[in-house]
């Protein structure tokens, strides 16, 4: 099985791009749909909540009751104790895809979960 590349877009930064990259799989990676955007600007092929942090993880992050070292450490423990990591890569690979694109909603490009998901699933592909 060959190893798909995954990589991350802001969501508000990809509006209107009609999301026809060959072989691209785009999943929004949020537990909520992002404030501002209408469903029809996103081009997506999945909205994936499965993968995202709990909702008591994801308030206690954006609450600041946890940085981010901490957030991801438990985010991860989430994530390796759940199927949906393996279930997106199942999908995006039934699609016939080469590429995810994790599609994320924060401003904070450096402390986002969509960054601690891409290494969880790089690493399932090893």
């Amino acid at each position: 099985m060959s190893e798909l590349s995954i990589t991350l877009e802001r969501a508000h930064d990809v509006l209107d791009d009609d999301g026809s990259g060959p072989g691209e799989y785009r999943v929004l990676v949020d537990r909520l749909w992002p404030r501002g955007v209408k469903k029809e600007r996103l081009a997506h092929d999945d909205w994936d909540k499965d993968v995202t942090p709990s909702p008591d993880l994801r308030r206690a992050f954006h609450d600041s009751d946890l940085d981010f070292t901490e957030f991801s450490r438990l985010y991860r423990r989430e994530l390796d104790g759940s199927d949906a990591p393996s279930a997106l890569l199942e999908r995006a690979r039934e699609a016939g895809a080469e590429r995810i694109v994790l599609l994320f909603a924060a401003k904070d490009t450096a402390h986002t979960h969509a960054l601690v998901l891409q290494e969880a699933l790089e690493e399932l592909q090893r």
